[in-house]
């Protein structure tokens, strides 16, 4: 295991009082639209037919304003424990959680958007000193993207998701982890891919919730559901569904205005990802808590990241290298209800020694924040395969 270097330094979440109250004074005079001419009765899907419905966004907005805790979140990051380090001219931010097992194994979450770092909070604990002395335990390393969170915004090009994974290396080695395990989901996922096909002596194995196969793929041989993966799949971007994608891949600038000046704004981008992309009938609340997505939102608000988080797509939208090949043992789940699914055929093509497939019965786009218990097993029993695959 390669020795830590000094180059990594504590750091500590505290928001000025001063920006809290200015964002409480902005909800308060924020100019909400008419609502949507839409009109559905709760539970119901279709009351988001044009987005976030104007009822619902208003009980979130003056729950944000009068009853949401901030500092709660932030003592929760200040106890895991967070750090920072430069690589590559840019400030990286990570959260960093040592087990007290002497057999526990590095591990790196990656997140993506509208994630953040705040989706593993409540996962943290329980990966780092699991309560079953028999499921693996892990070194934690969750760090904040470029861009995101408490990560410094990047001011030219170029942070794609090579580049990301590459730091990513460097931030393990700087930690004293020479070889490593690897999680995400979403942009999180790409990253873990791009790490595991560039990088296998230093990942010892990955677990994702994202596949991403390799282009020019046909349905032949697929089953019946796999066959409506893919046709979702191909649905969802094609459609008006994907279009929050093509808007940031092509001007994130123009909506990073809205996204950093409006609390409202940006809720309301966030709230509608939450709500689509979650294993819900009508909100997003049936599995999550308004305190889970307005911690994300918040994170997001007062560290001033929406533009530049938006800027991921940008930088690498459809970027992935269609030669890219995993050969280190991947752990793959696709959750029903997120919105892209890979059939394991296909998969097979990227990811060349798949050891655990996982397709459980519910969960979507975030399950570490709608099925955590779940999330936290299948990422323990994905990972002691990956393991058991080196002996």
């Amino acid at each position: 295991m390669s020795r830590p270097t000094s180059d990594v330094h504590a750091f500590e979440a505290h928001a000025p009082d001063a920006d809290l109250d200015e964002l409480r004074a902005r909800l308060a005079a924020a100019r909400l639209p008419e609502a949507e001419t839409v009109q559905h009765t709760a539970p119901d899907p279709h009351r988001w037919d044009q987005g976030v419905p104007l009822g619902d966004l208003a009980d979130v907005v003056n729950y944000w304003r009068t009853g949401y805790d901030w500092r709660s979140f932030e003592d929760r990051l200040n106890r895991i424990g967070q750090f920072r380090t430069t690589i590559d001219d840019l400030g990286i931010h990570f959260l960093h959680r040592r087990s007290a097992r002497a057999d526990a194994t590095p591990l790196l979450l990656t997140h993506g958007w509208p994630g953040s770092i705040a989706e593993f909070t409540h996962v943290v604990e329980e990966l780092a000193d699991p309560a079953d002395t028999a499921a693996p335990a892990f070194h934690v390393v969750v760090p904040s993207l470029p861009g995101f969170g408490y990560s410094d915004r990047p001011t030219t090009t170029g942070w794609g998701t090579e580049r990301i994974a590459a730091a990513w290396v460097e931030l393990m080695s700087r930690l004293g982890y020479g070889r490593f395990l690897a999680h995400g989901g979403d942009w999180g996922g790409n990253i873990t891919t791009v790490l595991a096909g560039r990088f296998p002596e230093h990942v010892l194995g990955i677990h994702t919730t994202f596949a991403d196969a390799p282009p020019g793929l046909t349905t032949d041989g697929l089953t019946e559901v796999e066959r409506r993966w893919t046709e979702e799949t191909r649905d969802f971007y094609a459609g008006p569904r994907g279009a929050y994608a093509k808007q940031q891949a092509t001007r994130p600038q123009t909506i990073g205005y809205s996204l950093v000046d409006s609390p409202v704004g940006l809720l309301a981008w966030i709230l509608d990802k939450f709500a689509e992309w979650s294993d819900t009938e009508d909100i997003p609340f049936e599995t999550i808590s308004r305190d889970s997505v307005l911690d994300d939102v918040t994170l997001y608000w007062l560290t001033r990241t929406g533009a530049s988080a938006a800027r991921i797509y940008y930088e690498s939208h459809a970027a992935m290298d269609p030669r890219l090949r995993v050969d280190v043992p991947a752990a793959i789940t696709m959750y029903p209800r997120d919105i892209e699914k890979c059939p394991r055929p296909w998969a097979q093509e990227r990811y060349r020694q798949i050891v655990r497939w996982g397709s459980p019965e519910t969960g979507g786009h975030f399950p570490a924040l709608e099925v955590p218990e779940y999330f936290v097993k299948d990422l323990q029993e994905g990972l002691a395969a990956v393991l058991a695959a080196h002996r």
